[in-house]
């Protein structure tokens, strides 16, 4: 249900029309609708007011609650054959199981890319097959398929090779692969162009031809749609009996949470399902590789949505960002306990030089888009480059950048030869790799891909102002619509008294939260600022205190040199209207929750 007709005429939630980082405070889906289904939730179906509140300001009818609430994978599945091409994939797969081939697997060097080839590995060695994986170097090979490696692969025996999460794009290595005798499927989900690849099979719910309705779902989403294709085929042709039987798919949907959340895709319809159930296989720790990566991690708590993009992909991509970038695959696809731990410790170690690298290519990046941006105020995307970058984090400076100044961004590191590795962040209502696609097509770009909200692309050096011109032509227009129409959407008000665990558990049931589907926000009204200090390298720690005498903490993550977080240090003593999500902090076996501010205004401007 959309909310923006009613969003023009509601008043400012608590008068804020002008926040410590500009934004109007708003009152998420008000309106006479929205308000008979919260009641019809409580009176009906027995559902406490706050989680109906949740639930009805993200578009769930009263009818579909239970079922939103309790997602079910087996009502959710849609029959794979609607993608295009999947018949031709299974029948393929179907071959190589029977003839017992070598079936390569090419993936990408992100948490994705990880998880797709660790979820068909592992199906294919547990049928008894060879799955050699190859994830190829950021640095040295570039973003997907490359003649090196199809070569070195087909050496090793393979007969079939399987591209997830790339190869839509990678036209000229597919050509010289079917050239060979080595059979190609693709298993992808970034934007197409009109003419693809030669390939047996291209399964790419976005593909431009492909009515499917799937294009949210992230490249693992299509692997295990593919294995439930590719298991039902086998079951019918009587593959599976005594001595063989039938893989467990709900077993690997620890893989596909991961990469769903990881990869930023809408958390909503049969993705909540992945990630719902997933998040159940993972608290079993039956996966090696992940129970030691947790481990690693220092994460005792069951795992949470959250974690999955904040705790646990980090530090699978930061092999590919700055390692070797095939340690994510092999963390995932290994039953050895000891070269799990030894290569979750690795990840974690190569996670903690990111950040180091990271923090002061995004320094830098900042500065420098806060110059650009006093000269041109209205500038609709940020592009920036530098040749000191590590090409591992420019992803990671263009996240920073979107989310500092709420518009696309790209980031380049420069190379030697004169060519950049660019990376770029969106945010909602403009399409990136709808765009990068059209920035190849016009030549400005020698390859790029990706979806709406994330994109790669490789340019020469001399053509990034021509590559940002080109962008900025093709969504100015909608990224003025976008910025035009922000507003922070609060949820509802809060008290330091109602901020408990207990209140935190009932929001959960809602969950996941994510793209797509975003964490309930809520408004603290003239509370006053008791405390606050920076903790760690950046973060700012806070207590507020309501008129009643009730208290709550709060952390504000990656703001003491930014407005918010001075705000909040040089404001101790005040009245605040504070706006946050919540969570709960567990020390010591006892939980609080705690509030993670996003926002304030001054409650006496």
């Amino acid at each position: 249900m959309s909310c923006a007709p009613l969003l023009a005429e509601q008043p400012a939630f608590l008068g804020v029309a002008a926040s410590v980082t500009g934004r109007r405070w708003q009152e998420r889906c008000g309106g006479a609708a929205i308000q008979n289904h919260i009641a019809k939730m409580v009176q009906a179906h027995g559902l406490p007011e706050l989680l109906a509140r949740v639930l009805a300001s993200r578009g769930v009818i009263p009818e579909e609650s239970a079922r939103h609430l309790a997602p079910r994978l087996r009502d959710l599945m849609p029959d794979p054959d609607t993608l295009l091409d999947m018949d031709a994939a299974v029948r393929r797969l179907v071959r190589a199981v029977r003839r017992n081939e070598t079936v390569a697997i090419f993936g990408d060097y992100d948490v994705d890319g990880a998880a797709s080839a660790a979820l068909l590995a592992g199906y294919l060695r547990g049928l008894g097959l060879k799955a050699p994986i190859h994830i190829p170097d950021r640095i040295t090979e570039g973003y997907g398929p490359n003649v090196a490696a199809i070569t070195a692969l087909a050496a090793e025996g393979a007969t079939l090779l399987v591209c997830v999460d790339c190869g839509t794009s990678g036209h000229g290595p597919l050509e010289e692969a079917e050239k060979s005798g080595l059979d190609v499927i693709v298993l992808d989900h970034h934007a197409a162009s009109e003419v693809l690849p030669p390939a047996r099979a291209v399964v790419n719910p976005n593909r431009l031809d492909d009515l499917s309705g799937l294009g949210h779902l992230c490249a693992a989403g299509i692997v295990f749609l593919t294995l439930v294709a590719l298991n039902r085929a086998l079951r019918q042709e009587g593959f599976f009996g005594p001595t063989r039987p039938e893989p467990v798919l709900t077993d690997a949907l620890d893989l596909v949470a991961l990469a769903t959340v990881a990869d930023v895709v809408p958390l909503t319809g049969l993705n909540r399902a992945f990630v719902t159930q997933g998040l159940t296989v993972m608290r079993h720790r039956s996966r090696t590789g992940l129970a030691a990566l947790l481990d690693a991690a220092s994460l005792i708590e069951p795992p949470e949505s959250w974690h999955l993009g904040f705790v646990l992909g980090p530090r699978i991509n930061a092999g590919g960002r700055i390692g070797n970038s095939g340690l994510g695959a092999r963390l995932l696809t290994t039953a050895d306990p000891v070269e799990a731990a030894r290569i979750a410790a690795e990840l974690d170690r190569l996670n903690r030089e990111r950040q180091a690298i990271e923090a002061q290519a995004v320094m830098e990046a900042e500065a420098e888009m806060e110059r650009a941006l006093s000269l041109d105020p209205a500038r609709a995307v940020l592009v920036t480059a530098s040749a000191e970058w590590h090409p591992g984090v420019v992803g990671l400076i263009a996240s920073r950048l979107k989310e500092r100044f709420n518009r696309p961004a790209f980031a380049f590191a420069i190379r030697p030869d004169g060519s950049a590795t660019g990376s770029g962040r969106s945010i909602p209502g403009a399409d990136l790799g709808l765009a990068v696609r059209a920035c190849v097509e016009a030549g400005l770009a020698s390859k790029g891909g990706g979806h709406a909200m994330a994109a790669g692309v490789t340019v020469r050096a001399d053509d990034i102002p021509r590559f940002e011109a080109h962008l900025t032509t093709l969504l100015g227009a909608s990224v003025a619509v976008a910025r035009a129409a922000d507003a922070l959407l609060i949820d509802g008000g809060l008290s330091a008294g109602g901020a408990t665990a207990e209140t935190v558990r009932l929001i959960q049931r809602a969950g996941p939260f994510g793209q797509g589907a975003p964490e309930p926000v809520f408004a603290l009204g003239r509370h006053r600022l008791v405390d606050a200090g920076v903790v760690g390298s950046s973060h700012v720690r806070a207590r507020l205190r309501s008129r009643d005498g009730q208290a709550v903490g709060a952390i504000c993550f990656r703001a003491a040199e930014r407005p918010l977080g001075l705000a909040l240090l040089n404001g101790i003593g005040r009245e605040m209207h504070v706006a946050g999500t919540l969570s709960c902090d567990r020390w010591r076996g006892a939980e609080r929750a705690q509030l993670r501010i996003v926002d304030l205004a001054p409650a006496d401007p």
